[in-house]
């Protein structure tokens, strides 16, 4: 008797995807950080006055670098610093790309419940993401 587990077709599905978006998010930070020390674009805080910004609390260091929470750094991506962020986001958004991959599957073979499951999981994440419910530190 083979007692071996088998993965699903939506498991193998979510794993290439997220194997994929892992290696893409991975070489955005590595390139976008590359970007950075090599100073092809000016950052918006000089790397020379980080020092003394980083014993201040969040508060004070937003005020003091013209910096604001939430989805702002979006405008500042031209500025070295920032578009570090880019692979950052994109990992956490990982997760919402690899459940949409899933929710087809999941109608197609009948299993309903996990397709709406899926479903509001996405919202889930896309409402959080978007900080529309300002919760937590911003």
């Amino acid at each position: 008797m083979d007692n071996k587990l088998k993965a699903t077709e939506e498991q193998i599905a979510y794993a290439k995807l997220l194997d994929l978006g892992m290696k893409v998010g991975l070489l955005a930070i590595t390139i976008t950080f590359i970007i950075y020390l090599t100073g092809v674009l000016t950052p918006h805080v000089p790397i020379n006055d980080l020092p003394k910004y980083w014993s201040m609390p969040v508060k004070e260091y937003l005020k003091a670098t013209d910096i604001h929470p939430g989805w702002t750094w979006l405008w500042l991506l031209g500025k070295g610093d920032f578009l570090n962020f880019t692979g950052i986001a994109f990992l956490a958004g990982v997760t919402i790309i690899c459940f949409i991959r899933v929710i087809p599957i999941f109608f197609r073979k009948k299993d309903t419940a996990y397709g709406i499951f899926a479903i509001i999981e996405v919202l889930v994440l896309v409402l959080a993401a978007s900080g529309i419910l300002k919760s937590g530190g911003h």
